[in-house]
């Protein structure tokens, strides 16, 4: 993987204090601790504002959490591109979603010590579910979700449970969405309820 800012020193460590300093004057606190695992997928919710990931960048540094995050493919084009790759950015064409899945469980597997981000609502926009590509990763890298959030109303952002998949996606997601019952984004009318779309099963064609 490419060279990002979390593992250059120096830099790393003066924007730790500009993070510090910045969510200070705005209220915020970073809550941890990390949890003590080489491979893990953090999902972060609710995103429903550009300032999210001001803040959680923010708190990446505060966490000093050596992460890699998703983002969609045309972020990344020029003059902008190295500097989000520099940012910890992996570019994603979001119109292939399985290819998606397994690309994220290749890097899994080809690393011994890996954290990606993701914000499971994909968008900014208000939409009926999650996209479920974090809990396919999850599974398929056999590796814990850790549940990390934004929460306005309380300005705190940082890390809450570890989450162990077990395969059962409904009952698992109904612990998910339980925990981020608790937060809510910048705009609450935007927010997008931790719910996987429903699988469509095709019946056999009768003989």
């Amino acid at each position: 993987m490419q060279h990002t800012v979390f593992d250059t020193p120096g830099i790393r460590d003066v924007l730790r204090f500009v993070s510090r300093f910045l969510l200070g004057i705005k209220g915020w606190r970073v809550v941890g601790p990390l949890p003590d695992h080489k491979k893990y997928v953090i999902i972060a919710a609710y995103h429903t504002s550009n300032w999210d990931f001001f803040i959680g960048i923010c708190a990446a540094f505060l966490l000093r959490i050596q992460t890699y995050w998703i983002g969609k493919d045309t972020l990344f084009r020029p003059p902008f591109d190295r500097f989000f790759r520099w940012l910890g950015g992996i570019p994603i064409n979001r119109s292939s979603s399985q290819n998606m899945v397994d690309r994220i469980i290749q890097i899994f597997e080809g690393h011994e010590n890996m954290i990606i981000a993701l914000a499971p609502e994909g968008t900014r926009k208000k939409k009926p579910y999650w996209k479920s590509g974090f809990y396919h990763i999850a599974v398929g890298a056999r590796i814990p979700i850790v549940l990390a959030f934004i929460d306005y109303p309380s300005k705190s952002c940082g890390i809450g449970e570890v989450f162990y998949p077990t395969g059962d996606m409904e009952a698992d997601m109904k612990e998910i969405r339980a925990f981020y019952s608790r937060f809510m984004g910048k705009f609450s009318e935007l927010m997008t309820m931790p719910v996987l779309k429903p699988v469509k099963i095709r019946k056999a064609a009768e003989a």
